[in-house]
C-alpha cells in the first residue's frame, strides 16, 4: 500500500513572495513548453489564468497544422487519401499506438484509440463481465463519475441483475473525504467470492485522490475477480503502468490532461493476456476484423489479436490528428516522468501558499503526499462572507478558470505542459484578494511567462 514514508522523495522548499515564482519558473525546464499551446484571454486581451485542464485541456497548436494536412489530403486526394499522403487515414489509429502506450505503461498491442469512454467502457463489461449465480457484483464507488455509474447498472440491467443485488459501493468513513484504500482490500478479502468484477478511477475526479491500482490488483487477482480502471483523470497526469501492475482493461478520454479537443476519440486498455483469446465474448464491427481480409467482405468475423481487435468502426480521423498533435507535444517533454516531476512542484507550491496564505479560509480535501495526488487540488471554502460558489464566480469574473464541482468544491489543476509558478502565485493572490474584500486585486501579468 502507498504510505507516508513509501516515497523517499526530497520535499521542496517553498518561499513567499512573487520574486520566488518568478526563480522556480527560471529554472524549470519545461517552461518553453507552454509556449506550444494557445492560451485562453480574457476581455481586456491578457492571458487568462487556465488551471482547467482536468476538464479540457488547452489546445496544442500543433493541432492546427495536423488538422489541416488532413483537410488538405481530404480536399486534394477525395477517398485516395485512405491510402496516400504522409499519414494516410486507413492506418491512422496506429500512428498513435506507440506514443500513447508508453503514456500509460503499456504494450503497443495493448492500446486503441477508438470511441469514447463510456462506449468503451461498455464495451469492456460486455467482454469481462460474466456473471454467474455466486459471482454476480460490481464495486464502484459511491461517488464515482455519474456515467460510470450509469454504465454500470445497466451492464447489471442487461444480465438481469437489480442495482440493489448488483452494486457494491465504496464510501470514505463518515465524516471523510477520501476514499481508505484498507478497506478496498477487506472488501475484496470478505465479498470477494462474490465480486465479479472491480472499477475504479486511478484519480477520483472529486477529490483528486490516486489509488493503488497496483496493490488493489494484486488483491482482487487473487480472489479471481476482474479489474478495471478509468483513467479520465489519471492518463497525461500521472505514471502509470499498466502492463506491469496486470489490470485487466482501463479506459480514458483524451480531451482533459491529454489536450485533444472536446468530445476527442478515447482510449482502451486491454492486458497482453486477453488481447490475443480471440474467443472472448465482444461486441464486432469490421474495423475489429482481420485487416489482411477486412475489405474481401467477409461475414465471419475474425478478431485481430491486439486491442485493436475491439474496434468497430473506422474512427474520426480529424481527431485522430489532434491526438497526434497532442503526443507529439508531450514528446517534447521527454514523456510523462520529467512532467510528473514538474507536476508534483507545482501543487506542492500551490499547497504551500495556501497554507500560509489562506489557512483557515480554504481547505484542500486532496491527499497531502505527492505520490497521493495528480494535478488537482480540490478546495473548499470556509468564510461567512461568501460560499464556494460564490468564490468560484469571483475567480471567473477576475480571469482566472478553475472548475466548480456540487456540492462545494473548487478543482484547480496547474497543468506542467502549460502552467507556470508565476501563473500559482497570481491565483493565491487573486483568491486572497477576493476573500478580503478587494474588488481590484494589483495582478502582474508579465509574470505569466518567466522571462
Amino acid at each position: 500500500m502507498i504510505t507516508e514514508d513509501h516515497v523517499g522523495e526530497v520535499q521542496q522548499q517553498y518561499q513567499l513572495g512573487e520574486a520566488f515564482a518568478h526563480q522556480l519558473d527560471h529554472q524549470d525546464p519545461l517552461r518553453e513548453l507552454r509556449h506550444q499551446f494557445n492560451m485562453p484571454t480574457t476581455a481586456e486581451g491578457n492571458e487568462e489564468y487556465y488551471f482547467c485542464g482536468n476538464s479540457l485541456g488547452l489546445q496544442p497548436k500543433l493541432a492546427q497544422q495536423y488538422l489541416d494536412e488532413v483537410l488538405t489530403n481530404w480536399a486534394q486526394r477525395g477517398v485516395k487519401g485512405h491510402f496516400k499522403g504522409n499519414y494516410p487515414w486507413l492506418p491512422y489509429h496506429e500512428f498513435l499506438t506507440e506514443q500513447m502506450a508508453s503514456l500509460v505503461g503499456a504494450q503497443p498491442c495493448e492500446v486503441v484509440m477508438m470511441n469514447s469512454l463510456t462506449v468503451n467502457l461498455h464495451l469492456m463489461m460486455v467482454s469481462f463481465f460474466n456473471p454467474t449465480a455466486e459471482r454476480f457484483k460490481i464495486v464502484i464507488e459511491e461517488h464515482a463519475f455519474p456515467s460510470d455509474h450509469y454504465a454500470v447498472i445497466s451492464q447489471l440491467a442487461h444480465h438481469g441483475i437489480s442495482e440493489a443485488e448488483g452494486v457494491q459501493l465504496l464510501s470514505p468513513k463518515p465524516g471523510e473525504e477520501l476514499l481508505d484504500e484498507v478497506d478496498i482490500l477487506n472488501l475484496i478479502e470478505s465479498e470477494g467470492d462474490k465480486i465479479a468484477l472491480i472499477l475504479l478511477p486511478g484519480v477520483q475526479y472529486y477529490t483528486g485522490q490516486v489509488l493503488d491500482i497496483k496493490v488493489i490488483t494484486q488483491h482482487a487477482h487473487r480472489k479471481g475477480i476482474i479489474v478495471g480502471v478509468d483513467l479520465a483523470h489519471a492518463a497525461g497526469n500521472i505514471e502509470l503502468q499498466l502492463h506491469d501492475w496486470n489490470v485487466d482493461f482501463a479506459c480514458w478520454c483524451s480531451y482533459k490532461y491529454l489536450n485533444s479537443g472536446p468530445g476527442s476519440v478515447a482510449g482502451c486498455f486491454i492486458h497482453q493476456r486477453h488481447v490475443t483469446n480471440t474467443q472472448l465474448k465482444r461486441f464486432a464491427g469490421w474495423w475489429g476484423h482481420d485487416k489482411t481480409s477486412r475489405f474481401e467482405m467477409v461475414n465471419q468475423f475474425q478478431p485481430i489479436p491486439t486491442a485493436e481487435g475491439w474496434q468497430l468502426s473506422n474512427p474520426p480521423i480529424l481527431s485522430l490528428a489532434a491526438i497526434r498533435a497532442s503526443l507529439d507535444t508531450f514528446a517534447m517533454a521527454g514523456g510523462i516522468k520529467p512532467l510528473r516531476e514538474k507536476s508534483v512542484k507545482l501543487t506542492g507550491y500551490l499547497a504551500f501558499l495556501l497554507a500560509n496564505e489562506l489557512s483557515g479560509a480554504i481547505s484542500i480535501i486532496t491527499p497531502k503526499h505527492p505520490i497521493r495526488r495528480g494535478c488537482q487540488l480540490s478546495l473548499k471554502c470556509h468564510t461567512q462572507q461568501l460560499t464556494g460558489k460564490q468564490l468560484f464566480e469571483q475567480l471567473e469574473a477576475k480571469g482566472v478558470t478553475t472548475d466548480w464541482r456540487e456540492p462545494d468544491v473548487i478543482r484547480v489543476a496547474p497543468v506542467p505542459l502549460y502552467n507556470s509558478f508565476a501563473d500559482v502565485y497570481q491565483f493565491v493572490h487573486i483568491l486572497k484578494a477576493i476573500m478580503q474584500g478587494n474588488a481590484n486585486p494589483s495582478i502582474n501579468h508579465n509574470l505569466l511567462v518567466a522571462k
